[in-house]
């Protein structure tokens, strides 16, 4: 590995750059006029810092190269290691190469005049797999510590102690396809935990996920993986959110290149990777972890009460330091350009923008976005994060998970925006959830489905879903769940469904299909909700006898077809596979209301050539109900009642429909397009091409 001289500490900014006339998301919102100088404060904030920190000549790109000075790096002839520690008065390496005792030839020297540490070995003192900690002094204290940009991280199966491990294979991995460009298009991302996505009851591995999951997501149409709990965490029921060491990929899973071929096998599928990204926050222990690195507890986080997040029981980053920012920007850039992940999902960002962490705010106008109780310096590594990513690699991904609203967050940074590509559309899950629990069927009304899934600001791209991990875990339920609870396992084989099976089935394919047909930037499914998965996720812990019977996904539910859970699986593969390819891009076809009627709880939408019709009614279909589209010939392309997808197949799918003329709607060249509507069921249709109906006609 090469290495390169890298310091946060930087100089002062050679100039600053002329601000803008005035931001385009301003422009675009009237709403936002009077929070205008907030709105640019923050931007000349950004600009401001990346001035300062890149001195005004370099790029976030170069700053955030700490990842190839700081850490352990074997050059030809040497070893280096090097650490910064403002606190520490003196550092020693231990490990199994010295029987972890402290000696002479193994300290550490204090690079002059700054608050790094450097240790350098000859090449023979280390070898690949070796074990290794820092033995950290400080005023009054000492402690071991398990290095803070250390890149592999193992735990000992007996004494369940962690230590960092030297991985130097003598020939790394080589990539196979070094590069992706994700396809044009909406993302459909397939939300995946490597050590819960096997059928066995243990912790999975990179290499089972590879051969025996990655397969099933490429038949079923996914173009994106959303890798959860890749940074090494100590605790496993945190489920990845509790990191202790952020350089180094969870070692539980497998080894380093096993991630690298798991990455590299998905992008030969076309598949981008993204990973989910903690950076809200850190795990509190101290050995394994940044909680108190040096003898400082605030060397990494806030000081006083800012630095614990009561509710999450864990550390929050002090977004304030140049250090914090180099350590965090060069952890982005690292898993980019180590790795090839395509992007990331950037966990607990309602967190990091509040003082109060989102926690007791209502949100309900826009001055509570500008009142001043946000964290300008959170808000600011954010948008420099952004900045970096995009450098590195212009084509990357990046998901806010947001609940508040924040304006701006997926709008791009020359336009005031903090340049997220997406924002997840959190109102949606809850939308499902408070209707399903809330409402009867009855009064589910289609305007208000149609208005919660479309209700976004214009200038930014979001991340549409049913239901994600958060409604899989202990104490709440998936939709299938809530739909249909203990009848799943009594009543879910083939010629044993009851009333309940039947409705939770077909209202579980309305429910994803009107989500996911209303995107404007993609739609995301946790592993085996598509398939209404019925058990929670439960990690092993001493409450449940530290099982792992839920911690794990029953693919052979899917596969039995003798079950019901194969008629959900095939038609999310055929869904998928219909809003992916019918059109070149559904994006760029706006969703254009057709009818809706709360009292039939009827609704129907085009976009572009396919029109898409629900009956929401538990007990009403309708014989020739009527709408107004273009004239043409339509086809039905997806249909919820099939009978290959457990419906009732009351309707005759190879029939072509044609509109019927109408006088007044000639001038539109319009038609009206009568259908038959089953009770609780959905249809979709597409507008042959012109040439396909003169071709048919002149057959005839």
């Amino acid at each position: 590995m090469r290495t390169t001289k890298s310091t946060a500490k930087v100089k002062a900014p050679a100039k600053r750059t002329a601000r803008p006339r005035q931001l385009k998301i301003v422009k675009s919102d009237e709403w936002l006029r009077p929070f205008e100088g907030a709105i640019q404060g923050r931007h000349d904030h950004a600009l401001h810092k990346i001035e300062e920190l890149t001195g005004g000549k370099g790029s976030l790109s170069d700053f955030a190269d700490g990842h190839l000075y700081f850490g352990l790096h074997r050059t030809p002839r040497q070893w280096i290691l090097r650490e910064w520690a403002p606190n520490a008065t003196a550092i020693y390496l231990v490990g199994t190469f010295n029987n972890w005792q402290e000696s002479p030839e193994y300290a550490f020297t204090r690079i002059p005049n700054t608050d790094n540490w450097q240790l350098k070995l000859p090449a023979k003192a280390l070898h690949h797999l070796d074990l290794y900690k820092l033995s950290v002094h400080w005023s009054g204290g000492q402690g071991e510590r398990v290095p803070a940009w250390a890149r592999r991280v193992v735990q000992d199966e007996q004494t369940k102690i962690f230590s960092a491990q030297v991985w130097c294979p003598k020939q790394g991995y080589e990539w196979k396809n070094p590069e992706i460009r994700p396809k044009r298009g909406p993302l459909f991302i397939y939300e995946c935990h490597i050590g819960m996505a096997q059928d066995a009851e243990k912790v999975g591995t990179y290499n089972e996920f590879r051969l025996n999951v990655l397969p099933r997501i490429i038949a079923d149409g996914y173009n994106c993986i959303q890798i959860m709990a890749i940074a090494e965490h100590p605790y496993y029921g945190s489920f990845g959110y509790h990191v202790s060491s952020f350089f180094a990929p969870s070692s539980r899973f497998g080894t380093p290149d096993e991630l690298k071929q798991l990455i590299d096998a998905a992008h030969q599928a076309g598949i981008s990777v993204i990973m989910d990204l903690v950076h809200s926050h850190a795990v509190k222990n101290e050995v394994e972890g940044l909680g108190n690195y040096a003898g400082d507890p605030n060397q990494f986080f806030y000081p006083g009460s800012r630095r614990e997040h009561s509710a999450w029981d864990s550390l929050c980053f002090d977004y304030g330091k140049n250090e914090v920012i180099h350590f965090l920007l060069s952890n982005c850039k690292y898993w980019l350009t180590e790795f090839h992940f395509d992007g990331f999902r950037f966990d607990g960002v309602t967190s990091m923008l509040y003082y109060s962490h989102g926690l007791g705010e209502s949100f309900c106008q826009y001055g509570d976005y500008f009142n001043g109780h946000q964290d300008d310096n959170a808000i600011c590594y954010l948008t420099l994060a952004n900045q970096l990513i995009h450098q590195v690699n212009p084509h990357a991904i990046t998901i806010a998970e947001e609940v508040s609203g924040m304006p701006g967050l997926a709008a791009p940074f020359a336009d005031g925006g903090y340049g997220f590509d997406f924002r997840m559309a959190m109102n949606i899950p809850d939308y499902w959830i408070k209707t399903i629990k809330e409402r009867r069927d009855e009064d589910w009304h289609p305007s208000s489905i149609l208005w919660e899934l479309t209700n976004r600001r214009a200038d930014e791209k979001t991340i549409s879903y049913c239901e994600s991990h958060d409604q899989a875990l202990v104490g709440d339920k998936t939709l299938i769940f809530r739909l249909i609870d203990a009848d799943m396992y009594w009543h879910f084989q083939k010629g044993d469904e009851n009333e309940t099976v039947h409705r939770g089935i077909a209202l579980h394919k309305m429910i994803r299909l009107v989500t996911a047909s209303t995107i404007n930037g993609g739609y995301l499914n946790f592993m085996g909700n598509e398939f209404g998965h019925p058990e929670w996720i439960d990690f092993p812990r001493e409450g449940n006898g530290w099982s792992y019977k839920y911690a794990r996904r029953q693919w052979n539910l899917v596969d039995n077809h003798n079950l019901c859970y194969h008629y959900l699986g095939d038609f999310d593969n055929q869904m998928v596979h219909l809003l992916r390819n019918s059109v070149r891009d559904l994006r760029k076809f706006p969703v254009q209301e057709v009818w809706h009627d709360d009292g039939d709880q009827v609704l129907a939408y085009m976009r572009g050539p396919l029109v898409f019709v629900f009956n929401f009614s538990p007990n009403r279909s309708y014989e020739g109900y009527g709408f107004r589209v273009p004239e043409g010939a339509y086809n039905v392309v997806l249909n919820t009642d099939a009978h290959a997808f457990g419906g009732n197949g009351l309707a005759d799918d190879s029939v072509c429909h044609f509109t019927n003329f109408d006088p007044l709607l000639a001038r539109e060249h319009k038609g009206w397009l009568k259908l038959y509507l089953p009770a609780r069921s959905a249809v979709v249709l597409r507008l042959q091409p012109k040439e396909d109906k003169e071709s048919k006609k002149s057959n005839e």
